[in-house]
């Protein structure tokens, strides 16, 4: 009986995960939590999210200037801000999720909470007195929406953008807590999960942009927002279905909460004296890395290594001072290990290529926007009974994506593991370049478009806001460079960010990662405002009429802004230092245990 009890404990060991518990709080059981049946349920959640919310962004410029009757600049800027404010509500949803709530919690509220901004906006598209009248045939002008029905307009789209933060921060890095690493059949899992999380994202994209778009401008917007609601709905129903089979993780807290910590402590202790020898600093027990490293993986992996000393941002050294060595436990916002410094100098080294990415997501927003609006005012018939909606231009724009992702895999790796010896093709910031090129090349691209459209419009005299006899297929480019231009870019920030960030950190990777989407947005709103300012209503970039305007004044300046923005960035990509050898050699970046807040 004593000579079986180690062999019974073993046994038992496997049975359990010593690192996830149950909804019950107890240890997990391998053969009846986790895995994909509860991955599915996280899937489906995902979907409807997407569906949810580009059905809502893709299309809302149009309700904005058709229905709501604001002008073209506010229509572009109310898209944008909503967009980047989803964005960046990812950060406080992460935040949250990993101090407080734990990812199931917040993804169960928030989905809730983007479910209640969707029932608002409903029901503000199908109450009359939530809209402004119809324009009168006899009127030049029309009713402008009042104070009131934007204010509800708004606060459904906010509370939707809270929701949707809140839910995309954790619901990746929930999926994944589903499989154990440890394994190497449920790592292979993982693996397979993080594609299928981006083909569910993928078939939201194109639902949303098709049937969803089809829907509102042929059924009527209560028929397609009514379905968005219905839809993340139905995705809180699946997500709260898999409970008893879901696997669980202690909060690991935020690296935000890091950092701030390091910045506090090395303020306090300013204007005391570094040493001359960085060893003096207080760091990690070694002894207790040690002893985690012979009991076993699960255990090590609590603890951070230790990192080397490095000569940039000493000021930060100032809070790895320890002036009451006698202290057990000293508060983390006085002082902070020398580890801990070197984690937040990494993230610093960092910022230079996060600056320069953030152009590429406000090219993006055009497509959302003012490519469009430019769609609504073209010939967009196909045959004798069909008109494609203007928002379901962004069609070619996913299947850009969908489209350069094999063939990088299929020709361009090839090719570039052969000129650089790097498996992977080219390395994460040169995946950023060509994206930022491609940027450069799209805004250039619709700018020439523009010129056509509306030399077409005057030689036809086109009569204020008529159609344009000019096929809407001119505008494939634009969205076909741009698409293609995301699947180098976003792919690129991702490995980038992945990789570069500490082990210790890696969720502040996601939060790197989407500031620069959602900066991207604000900044388009900003330049967009800008130019709607100086250029006046006499001889406007961006008309309300835009066969009135020179939109593609805008689309050069955008160009000549990512032009500049993309040689600073190849100074500092060139600048840049890769952590640890040559970049791509090590294996997928699906390894780490960073979390993807995917759009």
């Amino acid at each position: 009986m004593v000579g079986m009890l180690p062999e019974t404990n073993a046994a038992a060991e496997k049975e359990v995960l010593l690192d996830a518990w149950d909804f019950k709080g107890r240890p997990a059981a391998r053969s009846t939590t986790g895995r994909w049946g509860a991955a599915a349920m996280i899937l489906v959640a995902e979907l409807n999210e997407r569906l949810t919310t580009l059905g809502i962004a893709v299309n809302l410029v149009t309700y904005l200037t058709a229905t709501m009757h604001v002008g073209n600049a506010e229509a572009a800027n109310v898209v944008t801000n909503f967009m980047g404010t989803s964005f960046m509500l990812c950060l406080l949803g992460g935040f949250v999720a990993d101090s407080f709530l734990g990812r199931y919690l917040t993804i169960a509220i928030f989905t809730a909470v983007q479910a209640s901004g969707v029932t608002i906006l409903t029901i503000s598209t199908a109450a009359p007195g939530l809209r402004p009248p119809h324009c009168s045939a006899s009127s030049s002008s029309c009713e402008r929406a009042s104070g009131a029905q934007l204010g509800v307009l708004y606060l459904a789209l906010y509370l939707t953008a809270l929701g949707t933060g809140g839910l995309k921060s954790s619901v990746s890095g929930f999926g994944s807590d589903q499989f154990d690493e440890t394994d190497g059949g449920e790592k292979q899992q993982m693996m397979r999960f993080f594609n299928w999380f981006f083909f569910f994202i993928s078939l939201g994209s194109l639902l949303a942009v098709t049937v969803l778009v089809y829907v509102q401008d042929n059924l009527g917007r209560p028929w397609g927002y009514g379905a968005c609601a219905a839809s993340i709905a139905l995705g809180l129903v699946v997500f709260l279905a898999g409970t008893r089979r879901y696997r669980f993780k202690k909060l690991v807290g935020s690296p935000l909460t890091q950092i701030a910590a390091v910045v506090v402590a090395a303020w306090r202790k300013r204007r005391v004296e570094l040493p001359a020898d960085p060893a003096l600093l207080y760091d990690i027990d070694v002894g207790k890395v040690a002893a985690a490293e012979q009991q076993g993986s699960t255990k090590k992996s609590k603890l951070k290594q230790r990192l080397p000393h490095t000569d940039q941002f000493r000021f930060l050294d100032h809070a790895a001072i320890n002036e009451d060595p006698s202290s057990s436990e000293p508060s983390k916002w006085r002082l902070a290990t020398l580890t801990d410094v070197e984690e937040v100098k990494t993230v610093a080294r960092m910022l230079p290529i996060w600056a320069t990415t953030i152009m590429f997501w406000t090219v993006y927003a055009q497509m959302t926007t003012f490519s469009v609006s430019q769609a609504t005012t073209m010939d967009r018939r196909v045959g004798p009974n069909f008109q494609i909606p203007a928002g379901s231009l962004t069609v070619f724009f996913v299947g850009s994506i969908l489209l350069t992702v094999p063939i990088y895999d299929r020709v361009v790796v090839p090719v570039a593991r052969r000129l650089n010896g790097n498996p992977h093709g080219l390395t994460p910031l040169q995946r950023i370049g060509v994206g930022l090129a491609l940027s450069v090349i799209a805004m250039a691209a619709a700018a020439l478009t523009e010129i056509k459209r509306l030399h077409v419009a005057k030689t036809q005299n086109v009569p204020p806001n008529g159609v344009v006899p000019m096929s809407v297929f001119y505008l494939i480019p634009q969205f076909f460079l741009v698409g293609a231009g995301e699947a180098f870019t976003y792919i690129g920030q991702l490995d980038f960010f992945l990789r570069e960030c500490p082990k210790g950190m890696k969720t502040m990777s996601t939060g790197l990662f989407l500031s620069t989407l959602s900066l991207g947005f604000f900044v388009s709103s900003a330049l967009v405002a800008a130019v709607h300012k100086v250029t006046g209503d006499r001889h406007p970039w961006i008309a309300d009429d835009l066969n009135k305007g020179r939109l593609d004044y805008f689309y050069w300046l955008l160009a000549a802004v990512c032009l500049v923005n993309m040689l600073v960035y190849l100074v500092a990509a060139r600048w840049y230092k890769y952590k640890a050898g040559r970049p791509g050699a090590d294996g997928s970046v699906n390894d780490d245990d960073g979390e993807v807040c995917m759009h």
